[in-house]
């Protein structure tokens, strides 16, 4: 029988594991404590000896570090398949994992609707506030430090949204029912995006930037999108906009964001994700305009159940069938 390996703990789903995997594959589990200890047991003989496939879960890299191009040659040449548990997947080299014949696959879609209401709570708050008001409450201040003028409705307001994946458009479907009007930017238009969804192409993108009352990234992590929310792109937002990152920290040039929080260019940020987590800047502690979250996008049991099942089914599916449904694009070009 073919051997899998859970590379970072199942926690909802160890029922439905046993049940995919009845009958197909020795399930293993990797254990090591150490990036030394999981190269011996990678080994021929080793413990880990005969995988085929892998579930990934980020929380491995606690223990062995992320799937670079040095842990990708470790692999034995038996594993063809790795089922990442997430919508991204920066912590796998993926062309590392092309030249050695290893496929990926990630988990859109189980991710979608718990990512995007996180982002809605931080639109929601940094239009409106709400952060700021409730730590002053917390304080006993009530509501002493509150800027008339500075918190604003949704309603009518322009949305624009980088990247309308299956996050992106989940949070259009939200906010249009306040309504708020909504733009979006994809290298292509989305054939799925509803006739309200008005797609901007690059040439009209510096325009539209400039109507948008909110920013929300919803772009994968790659080097070709490290810094894309930079300064040129900040500045070309109106006056007072608020930036909302759900994506990852490095998509946005974090010091240009603080740089126009700073002179009031922005009007505030609601953010989820950071560039070096689980670092914060310590400046973004210091605006009462910036809603902080320490990553929570798919903290829930709903959700992490639904991911782990379709990490899990896509290493099935390549037992069964060859190949997972969710091949990451990188193979798909």
């Amino acid at each position: 029988m073919v051997r899998v390996m859970i590379c970072g703990d199942l926690v909802w789903a160890h029922q439905e594991c046993a049940e995919l995997f009845n009958g197909l594959a020795e399930v293993v589990r990797m254990d090591s404590p150490t990036r030394a200890d999981f190269f011996a047991g990678l080994q021929p003989g080793g413990k880990y000896d005969g995988i085929v496939g892998i579930y990934r879960h980020n929380v491995s890299a606690d223990h062995i570090g992320i799937f670079d191009r040095e842990l990708v040659a470790k692999l034995p040449a038996s594993v063809k398949w790795i089922a990442h548990n997430g919508a991204g997947y920066d912590q796998i080299d993926v062309a590392a994992c092309k030249e050695r014949g290893i496929f990926v696959s990630n988990t859109p879609g189980a991710v979608d609707d718990a990512t995007a209401t996180t982002a809605l709570y931080l639109l929601i708050s940094a239009l409106r506030r709400f952060s700021h008001a409730e730590r002053d409450l917390r304080i006993g201040k009530w509501k002493a430090s509150h800027v008339p003028g500075a918190a604003h409705d949704l309603t009518n307001r322009t949305l624009f949204i980088l990247g309308l994946g299956g996050i992106g458009q989940r949070l259009a479907d939200l906010a249009h029912a306040f309504p708020m009007r909504v733009l979006y930017h994809n290298r292509r238009p989305s054939p799925t995006a509803p006739a309200w969804c008005e797609y901007v192409p690059a040439e009209r993108l510096d325009e539209m930037l400039g109507v948008a009352d909110v920013l929300s990234v919803h772009v994968p992590l790659k080097k070709e999108t490290e810094g894309l929310v930079g300064e040129a792109m900040i500045r070309k937002l109106k006056k007072g906009a608020v930036i909302v990152n759900t994506a990852r920290g490095k998509v946005i040039d974090e010091d240009a964001m603080i740089r126009a929080l700073e002179d009031g260019h922005l009007g505030g940020v609601g953010l989820d994700v950071y560039p070096n987590e689980p670092e914060v800047n310590p400046r973004l502690l210091e605006f009462p305009n910036a809603t902080l979250l320490p990553h929570m996008g798919t903290e829930t049991c709903d959700s992490q159940k639904k991911m782990e099942i379709r990490a899990l089914t896509n290493l099935r599916d390549f037992l069964t069938k060859g190949q997972g449904e969710d091949l990451v694009p990188e193979y798909k070009q």
